[in-house]
């Protein structure tokens, strides 16, 4: 047999000097790895108790709230807490989030109410900006307000109900505060109709609908959650959603077209902010876990049976949606010179 040990060398030892540069790249490849997922904080979020801020309990930003809060903590073993606050039209917890630390574990349930009314209604103190100061994370639910009316009162359809106003002159809505959807609504009727209305603003949609309940106010305008127990029990009337179609989350009540009020249209619409400069990939991990709790059949499922739509959506898409918002309502609060309670 014949060796060749000084080949059988060579080899070996090419295949050493072949390996050699090979080790300090990859030592490189994983430094640079380790050192981006290091500098990514979102590997490692959420690491604590995550709070979102809602506003008032009982309403619909407390329940939307709560639900996507139960399930994040479900999905990421985390505590996900739910602080409601009511009063000052959501303006108190929302400015408690604009001046949190931009890290994702301070969110707000964000509506019309403190982001959109509150420009005008506090424009001259309004301690935050809800497009400066907040990072838009995605939309989580959208609906339609229904007009109620208390059952003492003599009416049977919406066109009965604007007859007897005009004629009473003195009929008294409520609302969840001044410059909340509600108010709003009752404003737009009042506008596309003529119909005198006064309104009694309240501290929450709760206390707004105890007001009918209790006969301190003959109508109001809820969202369908809000007024679901109550009109299934019978104990208030609904006449119209506010929208130029039925709302998939209360088909039997007809909408504001088929009631013969054209132009009283006003959505619901909830979504979630963090401060600004909170990571973008922060928000984007936040926007993906939301998405897809509401992507879910079974949440879209028990939010229409609350009277609300799911509504998964871009951060960009909630951004547009705000400045849009803030384009169409100011100069209808403006007009009507609706001033912060």
């Amino acid at each position: 047999m014949v060796v060749y040990p000084r080949q059988w060398g060579t080899r070996r030892e090419a295949g050493r000097s072949h390996m050699k540069p090979s080790t300090p790249l990859a030592a490189a490849i994983l430094l640079v790895a380790s050192l981006a997922q290091a500098q990514d904080p979102a590997a490692s979020f959420p690491s604590r108790t995550i709070r979102i801020f809602g506003q008032g309990t009982g309403s619909t930003a407390d329940y939307l709230s709560r639900y996507v809060a139960q399930n994040l903590s479900e999905r990421w073993g985390q505590p996900v807490i739910v602080d409601s606050r009511a009063g000052a039209g959501g303006t108190i917890p929302t400015d408690v989030v604009a001046k949190s630390p931009p890290d994702g574990y301070n969110l707000v349930m964000g509506h019309i109410g403190p982001m959109v009314s509150a420009v005008t209604l506090y424009a001259k103190n309004l301690p935050y900006d809800p497009v400066r100061d907040f990072e838009p994370v995605g939309m989580v639910g959208q609906g339609v307000v229904v007009l109620v009316t208390t059952p003492s009162l003599p009416v049977a359809n919406a066109q009965e109900f604007l007859a007897y106003a005009k004629q009473k002159g003195d009929l008294a809505y409520s609302s969840a505060g001044n410059g909340s959807t509600s108010h709003l609504s009752g404003e737009l009727l009042k506008k596309v109709t003529g119909i005198p209305l006064q309104h009694i603003p309240y501290k929450s949609a709760g206390n707004a609908l105890t007001a009918v309940l209790t006969g301190e106010v003959q109508v109001s305008f809820l969202s369908p959650l809000t007024a679901h127990g109550q009109l299934k029990a019978g104990k208030v009337k609904a006449l119209a959603v506010s929208s130029a179609s039925r709302f998939a989350g209360a088909p039997d009540i007809p909408s504001a077209v088929e009631a013969g009020i054209p132009g009283m249209e006003a959505k619901l619409w909830f979504g979630l902010f963090a401060p600004a400069k909170t990571p973008k990939s922060i928000v984007v991990k936040l926007n993906r876990e939301v998405n897809d709790i509401l992507r879910r059949p079974e949440t879209q499922e028990t939010f229409l049976k609350q009277g609300i739509s799911a509504a998964p959506s871009t951060p960009e898409e909630l951004g547009d949606w705000v400045k849009s918002e803030l384009v169409r309502w100011t100069p209808i609060i403006q007009a009507t010179g609706i001033k912060a309670d």
